[in-house]
């Protein structure tokens, strides 16, 4: 049903409770007005309205994405994520106001404790953290899923990963009862009761429990839940592209983590969106955040052959994707990105020697190019996602403003019909 039958709808059911009560008292009218919201809110929710992403803006973008234009398009990767909200007002260390969570990527699926991929990372400006990375350079795999949340939750979730694995009831596949998990972070505690420490070991396993293929949630979920992009309000997002090579498509998807980047320096495909709307900054009562600091996690999948060293050459290009946008690594960012191909399986735990497919380097320009396009896009879907949010202190972050985007893209001539 389009929004115009859902109009439609709601419309004709409020004229018949009005008939209806026509002859009302106090209470009645009370009454009637309580059914018309529950009518509203009924109709939105029995035809499943879709979320509204960059695209349905008719914000133009280069590249084919994939069905689901997620990270999820890698055959085989999930998310998953796990969101704490609660209280509000006043900050109170230990009891909230709570706006925080844990998102979880599994490259494999559920294969992803066994099975690990061929992986390479990078760092723009190395104020952040994500562990693991030191094994990914020297072996050139990442083993098991890959966990974003908030800055002081990093040791609490690496934890959690291992105690998961271990509950799965078996070493790894070498044979070895050992992990070193991947957590990355950024900081949220402009919303939320940071030093609470209010991730415990169960939202990590709930992330990784949660996790599917298919459509992603965006916005205001997961690690991404207090996040803050160019001023706005941030958190998770997701985009793909699909690229043929020599006659052959290969997918490529893109997650972001997005709590970085000052208000003027927002651009939309080209356009300067962020010196156009210069209302609606964050309201900071708690005087504690400089615009521009912060930070962008980026994991980026793809099915295409490539070994530990071209997924280094494709994690060095999420920056271009990023100053797209406006990022430029300011002195207190922590842009961390991490790469993993989901080829060559069952590879890293061989008893014998193993063969391996690798696009040469000559042939993977075009991955380039979608690394650069799908970051990007995930920024904005990110912005498009999140709703405005009241956190500790009643900071307050607005989202991004649908109706006003248009008009500027419109203005601009970049509005696609």
């Amino acid at each position: 049903m389009n929004s115009k039958k859902k109009s439609q709808l709601r419309i004709h059911s409020v004229l018949i409770i009005k008939r209806f009560l026509t002859k009302n008292n106090t209470l009645t009218s009370i009454l009637s007005h309580a059914i018309i919201v529950c009518i509203f809110l009924s109709t939105s929710y029995v035809q499943g309205q879709q979320p509204v992403r960059a695209r349905d803006l008719g914000i133009p973008f280069d590249g084919k994405p994939g069905p689901f234009n997620a990270i999820t398009d890698v055959k085989g990767v999930e998310v998953g994520h796990a969101t704490i909200i609660r209280g509000d007002g006043a900050l109170t260390v230990g009891k909230g106001p709570v706006r925080t969570g844990v998102t979880a990527i599994l490259p494999r699926g559920n294969r992803s404790l066994d099975d690990p991929c061929f992986a390479g990372w990078s760092s723009l400006n190395g104020n952040g953290e994500m562990t693991g990375t030191t094994w990914i350079e020297e072996s050139g795999f990442a083993e098991g899923p890959i966990l974003i949340t908030n800055t002081h939750s990093v040791g609490i979730v690496r934890d959690a990963v291992i105690s998961w694995r271990a509950s799965q009831g078996s070493a790894d596949a070498s044979g070895y009862w050992w992990s070193l998990p991947i957590v990355a972070e950024t900081w949220d505690g402009f919303l939320n009761d940071i030093n609470g420490f209010h991730v415990q070991e169960k939202h990590a396993h709930d992330a990784i429990r949660n996790a599917k293929g298919g459509p992603v949630e965006e916005g205001n979920v997961g690690g991404g839940t207090g996040m803050v992009c160019h001023s706005f309000k941030g958190g998770i997002g997701t985009a793909s592209r699909v690229v043929t090579i020599k006659k052959q498509d290969y997918t490529l998807g893109v997650l972001v983590q997005a709590n970085y980047g000052s208000r003027k320096n927002l651009s939309i495909a080209g356009v300067p969106v962020g010196k156009e709307i210069s209302e609606n900054m964050p309201q900071d009562n708690s005087k504690q955040k400089d615009e521009g600091d912060g930070s962008i996690i980026v994991v980026i999948a793809t099915d295409a052959p490539l070994l530990a060293h071209q997924m280094k050459r494709l994690a060095r290009r999420v920056p271009m994707g990023v100053g797209k946008v406006g990022g430029y690594a300011h002195d207190g960012s922590g842009d961390i990105f991490i790469a993993f191909s989901t080829a060559n399986p069952n590879v890293a735990f061989s008893d014998k020697a193993v063969h391996v497919e690798m696009l040469p380097n000559r042939m993977i320009s075009p991955l380039f190019e979608a690394t650069v396009q799908a970051v990007e896009e995930a920024i904005i879907n990110t912005l498009v996602a999140a709703e405005t949010m009241v956190g500790i202190n009643n900071n307050k972050v607005w989202a991004l403003p649908h109706d006003r985007v248009k008009k500027i893209m419109k203005k601009y001539n970049r509005l696609e019909k």
